[in-house]
């Protein structure tokens, strides 16, 4: 009986094209050419297949195309060889021969130097197979990229009558760290990645369609402020001043509703330096949108109409399946207090107590509090604990405690209370609006409240921005404010667990070698 051969390590595979490298090159083929002249797709393949496959001689009257991608697969067959070419848009066959390539190429380079993984172009003509698979004939065949490192092949094996896959490129950590593989081996990640950035696009263009600026604000910022959360801190060498990556973009967006605009957005990168979680990444995206003579009402009814609109581009139905859930975005969610929502879920009306009376409260409900908690930390650590999580349809909660919201309006008819909601779906905060305060000296004493905090130890309080205060005293009319989680709503969008998921590079620890 013959051994089977003993599978080589990676770096002996990396050795031998490394190798297979050096022999290309020795004969004159460049293994990383400048340029190459992609006329087609393999979607477009598909798509034009019954007007490209005609019957007849063997290319005669065909579309000749031209399709660049990776070789992902590959069968040898004496003269003639298959294989699967990968591009952007999806994997086509391509049949080739030993008389398609000029003398020699086929049998000392085709079948010996190329391997799984290698970036070709291939020109050629489109039939089908007997099988009726839509196949490239190639008549001409061009290395692109030599790839010394070879990408993680699945393979399957049946075991017990059971086919069981090995060597799949699966592990999170690994896909997340070199998501470049990932893309590649696990193509079905790309459509995660188009559908947010459809939806970026939807969002955008609803803005832009109203009238609204698309704006760029400072991510140094000298005073960080627009969100409780702690900063990351930088220094400024030339000027010797410490910065802040910002960790909202409100107060510079707020400063152009003074200026005289009377609607701006941004999609922004934010960064607040917290915990990490599958909701949560240091780094994360965000739009904020501030309109002028507008309230939180009208701001729900926006809201509702956008989130629509996205599931409607995205899946063609208001109806979107999350984990075990289908969560409807049609239009007329469901509006509901905090304080009522607390009490739906707990039982107890938590509006007026003090202190004391809600620590009391969160304890016999098993929420942990510390002695830097205000009355607004305990309200809303309860509503995460008891409330939240339980949302799965589009909720919108309204009317916070004001101590929780320093950027907000009172209420124009409840005492304690502000114009403000979220946005709860799938057990978690998509986005958070309010009317915006527009007293300056009410602000001014709201955040002097928030610098007092943190003197106490809430090291995520805000901190005074005299030039947003001066702003603010110029004058800045009737707004409502706007901020939804670019990354959570991709999540619910496209079905992810994880926001590490639905972003390319997702912040991890650091990798050690061994």
């Amino acid at each position: 009986m013959s051994k089977e051969k003993p599978e080589l390590s990676q770096h002996e595979l990396e050795a031998q094209r490394r190798e297979k490298l050096r022999l290309l090159i020795e004969k004159g083929i460049n293994p990383y050419p400048n340029e190459y002249e992609v006329t087609h797709t393999t979607a477009d393949a598909k798509a034009h297949q019954d007007e490209w496959v005609v019957e007849g001689e063997a290319g005669a009257g065909h579309q000749r195309i031209s399709l660049a991608g990776r070789m992902m697969t590959r069968r040898i067959m004496g003269k003639a060889a298959f294989f699967n070419l990968q591009d952007s848009e999806g994997v086509l066959q391509v049949y080739i021969t030993r008389d398609d390539l000029p003398e020699g190429y086929y049998n000392e380079v085709f079948k010996k130097l190329i391997d799984l993984g290698d970036i070709v172009g291939v020109k050629g003509f489109l039939f089908k197979t007997r099988t009726g698979e839509l196949t490239l004939h190639a008549e001409a065949f061009t290395l692109l990229t030599k790839v010394i490192r070879p990408l993680p092949v699945a393979k399957e094996a049946e075991e017990d009558g059971k086919k069981v896959t090995y060597s799949a490129f699966s592990d999170k950590e690994l896909r997340y760290r070199q998501r470049y593989v990932d893309l590649v081996v696990n193509p079905h990640v790309r459509d995660v990645f188009r559908k947010r950035s459809k939806m970026i696009a939807v969002m955008r263009d609803m803005m832009t369609e109203r009238g609204y600026l698309e704006v760029e604000t400072p991510i140094l910022q000298p005073i960080y402020g627009g969100a409780s959360a702690r900063p990351f801190v930088t220094h400024h060498n030339t000027l010797d001043m410490q910065l802040y990556l910002r960790v909202a973009n409100e107060l510079y967006l707020k400063r152009l509703i003074v200026g005289g605009f009377d609607g701006v957005f941004e999609f922004a990168k934010d960064f607040r330096n917290e915990g990490m979680s599958r909701f949560h990444n240091p780094e994360f995206t965000q739009v904020e949108l501030y309109v002028a003579y507008k309230d939180y009402n009208w701001m729900m009814d926006f809201v509702e109409e956008m989130l629509e609109k996205v599931a409607l581009e995205l899946h063609g139905s208001t109806k979107v399946q999350v984990g075990s859930h289908e969560i409807d975005f049609q239009k007329g969610w469901r509006r509901v207090t905090m304080f009522d929502a607390i009490e739906e879920q707990t039982g107890h009306n938590l509006f007026g107590l003090d202190v004391p009376e809600l620590r009391k409260i969160a304890a016999s409900l098993k929420v942990g509090t510390d002695d830097t908690m205000g009355a607004g930390k305990i309200i809303d650590e309860i509503f995460g604990e008891h409330v939240e999580p339980k949302l799965i349809q589009p909720t919108f909660i309204t009317d916070y405690p004001i101590e929780m919201s320093p950027l907000a309006k009172k209420h124009r008819s409840k005492e304690g209370l502000v114009e403000r909601f979220e946005l709860i779906c799938n057990g978690k905060e998509v986005c958070n609006a309010f009317t915006e305060l527009n007293d300056p000296i009410d602000q001014r004493n709201r955040l002097e409240e928030q610098a007092r905090l943190r003197a106490d130890g809430d090291d995520e309080a805000m901190s005074v921005d005299e030039d947003f205060l001066r702003a603010l005293e110029y004058g800045m009319p009737p707004t409502v404010g706007l901020g939804v989680g670019i990354d959570r709503l991709a999540m619910i969008m496209t079905n992810q667990e994880s926001i590490r998921d639905v972003l390319f590079f997702p912040h991890m620890r650091p990798e050690h070698a061994g």
